[in-house]
């Protein structure tokens, strides 16, 4: 067994600006979509981190040589992803937009004073975001490539979500991986904000005044390493069979549901415990991808968002009593989570897009993100299921984990669970959740969540489910 470490000093060696290998002369301006101005509250930054153990034999890679791979090799994917290497400024509306000038992206590397295997995974607050994941302080994206005393890497990119959601991101690492290896691209992004242009004339069902409001009262709470707020960010592994027996007991004969709506359904329950009196109603919140639904039935148009860069999604939530909740079989709160992202189907997505274009003079947001737990425990998950981690592979293996780093400050908890890279159907599940709704989490469902290290291979038990 390791011992758990969380203060370690962590030296920066070098600091640069990593610019794309080429670049047209002439720089240019890049809008926001509706989508980016409406979804997300700027600043906010989102951060995935990969750490890769190095081998026990036939390792001759060393950590300059990984460098110059990853640096040269992001010069390259800079290129077809070129506002990833500009910045964003207002425009003359005084509205964001992306100058597409090359300026670069940040690239710090770094030395961590402590083996890869000792890092404290569960909490990443004390450990992840204050000493490994890059501060984005300019441009659109930071990287950070950190050795550490066995040998071991991480590289962790910080986002800034006002111009991407974590499919682009996605995109984006893959496409690095591909040239690191000398593949060529799988797939190329398209910047092309017409597909998201509002109908004419424009049409909206008046529900979305309810998941949406103006954003100008809205303060969002500082990172909980502050100390300012109760939440706190914790990362778990939760097994296959656990998912699975999850998903068993929350679907009937009639009716199977996914495993992300039953995994929604179980921590809605649980966190619903969390209300009092005076606070009884509970609200879940599911992200949802708007790429395979906008262009439903049009297959040139499903082609293109496949492939679109920037932000996609919406965040439509549900809200029940705690009594409800509590009293419901899991199965029934299932159906309930199953509900919530059935009402984001394609007439949403057109929906949505002409509400922002006739708000978009008041900036707006998710209500659940501004005031979610104002009537009592509130909670938002996305997935990240879809992501293919197994595929960041530099040259030197794929990675033993990967995980999200996301306080993002809003009045609800946040989670996301993603693949592990074994690639047997375990999940590592990144939570931003207050305090108390976390020890209620682990307090009945310790056997389910696992708190993440690099030796959960080992370690773990297939466990039931139900004692």
């Amino acid at each position: 067994m390791h011992t758990e470490i969380r203060d370690f000093p962590v030296t920066v060696g070098k600091k640069e600006v990593v610019a794309a290998a080429q670049f047209p002369n002439q720089e240019h301006w890049l809008p926001l979509s509706n989508l980016d101005m409406c979804l997300v509250p700027p600043p906010l930054d989102f951060s995935l981190y990969f750490c890769y153990t190095k081998p026990t034999c036939g390792d001759n890679w060393t950590f300059v040589s990984k460098v110059e791979v990853l640096k040269k090799a992001l010069a390259e994917a800079l290129v077809p992803y070129y506002a990833l290497a500009g910045e964003i400024v207002p425009n003359s509306m005084g509205e964001p937009e992306i100058l597409c000038n090359n300026r670069g992206v940040d690239f710090i590397e770094g030395f961590a004073d402590i083996e890869l295997q000792n890092l404290n995974l569960y909490r990443p607050d004390k450990t992840i975001g204050c000493k490994l994941v890059p501060k984005k302080r300019n441009g659109v994206l930071a990287v950070q490539a950190t050795e550490f005393k066995c040998g071991g890497l991480m590289v962790a990119c910080t986002f800034g979500h006002q111009i991407m959601d974590a499919y682009s991101a996605s995109m984006f690492l893959i496409s690095w991986a591909e040239i690191a290896q000398s593949k060529p691209f799988s797939s190329l992004p398209t910047f092309c904000r017409s597909v998201l242009n509002p109908r004419i004339p424009g049409s909206f069902d008046s529900t979305l005044e309810n998941l949406y409001i103006p954003n100008t009262m809205f303060h969002p709470t500082k990172e909980p390493n502050l100390g300012t707020n109760n939440y706190v960010s914790r990362t778990y592994i939760v097994k296959a069979n656990i998912i699975n027996q999850l998903q068993s007991l929350a679907s009937t004969n009639e009716c199977k549901r996914t495993k992300v709506e039953c995994f929604s359904a179980f921590l809605w329950k649980i966190i619903a415990k969390s209300g009092t009196t005076d606070k009884n109603i509970s609200k879940l919140g599911i992200v949802v991808d708007g790429r395979t639904r906008i262009g439903r039935g049009d297959e040139e148009k499903t082609k293109i968002l496949a492939s679109y860069f920037g932000n996609l999604w919406s965040l439509p939530y549900g809200s029940k009593t705690i009594d409800d909740l509590i009293e419901k079989p899991l199965s029934g709160v299932a159906n309930e989570v199953h509900g919530i992202v059935e009402s984001a189907m394609t007439e949403h997505f057109l929906d949505l897009l002409d509400w922002v274009a006739t708000h978009r003079s008041v900036p707006s947001l998710p209500k659940i993100y501004t005031h979610g737990s104002r009537e009592g425990p509130a909670l938002v998950v996305s997935s990240g299921l879809r992501f293919p981690v197994s595929k960041v592979q530099f040259g030197w293996g794929r990675p033993t984990c990967v995980s999200l780093y996301f306080p993002w400050g809003g009045d609800a908890g946040y989670v996301m669970p993603v693949q592990s890279p074994s690639g047997n159907g375990d999940w590592v599940v990144y939570m931003y959740i207050l305090k108390e709704q976390l020890e209620l989490i682990e307090r009945e469902a310790g056997h389910m969540f696992r708190p993440l290290t690099l030796g959960y291979f080992n370690e773990f038990e297939q466990e039931p489910l139900v004692r």
